[in-house]
């Protein structure tokens, strides 16, 4: 199994890289792991934002020779982890630039006439793990769910990967938080995980 993991934090010495180093350590005890890959895409320095014009157009994003690097390694990826925390209810903006880029019609999934689109990036599962100051239920509570619903059905079952787990993390700003035994869940996961 090859695994792409994205990163998404702009501080290496944040809780979230302390999720990736656990992420990377699991992986590499894992024998049905064969390949990592990490894109921290603010240490690359991705640009998130999204440019048409009269060069660019939105129906050609999906050959943009400036984004082929990033379609090669969702392609060459079997599963696809993302470590980032939750802001406002969702992802930070670099990872939804990202996804706006990367997740476009003619690469991920191909428009059929029909009510849903015909997703290309079958076969595949991700993993999302995210931290948030506020509690563990407040997404689910207060946001009726919100991020979830954007990860799982407004992307990623819409491009064809239906296999998607997820590890949101509560009150990680609290010294009542736990970070211990929540970082050891994400090692044990990844030294066992399986396609």
């Amino acid at each position: 199994m090859n695994m792409l993991i994205i990163y998404t934090h702009p501080n290496h010495q944040s809780l979230s890289y302390a999720f990736l180093n656990e992420v990377i350590l699991g992986s590499k005890e894992n024998s049905g792991i064969e390949e990592i890959q990490v894109l921290d895409l603010y240490e690359e320095g991705f640009n998130p934002i999204l440019v048409f014009n009269e060069k660019k157009r939105r129906r050609d994003m999906h050959k943009d020779p400036d984004l082929a690097k990033y379609r090669d390694q969702l392609r060459w990826a079997d599963k696809i982890v993302l470590v980032y925390p939750i802001w406002w209810g969702r992802p930070p903006a670099m990872l939804m630039g990202y996804i706006d880029q990367m997740f476009a019609s003619g690469f991920a999934y191909k428009d059929t006439g029909g009510l849903l689109p015909q997703g290309l990036l079958k076969g595949k599962s991700v993993v999302c793990i995210s931290t948030m100051k506020g509690p563990a239920h407040y997404p689910l509570v207060w946001l009726n769910n919100a991020h979830k619903a954007l990860m799982r059905k407004a992307l990623f079952n819409y491009v064809g990967i239906k296999k998607v787990k997820f590890f949101e993390f509560g009150s990680m700003e609290s010294p009542r938080g736990r970070h211990t035994i929540k970082l050891n869940k994400i090692y044990r996961y990844f030294k066992t995980v399986r396609p």
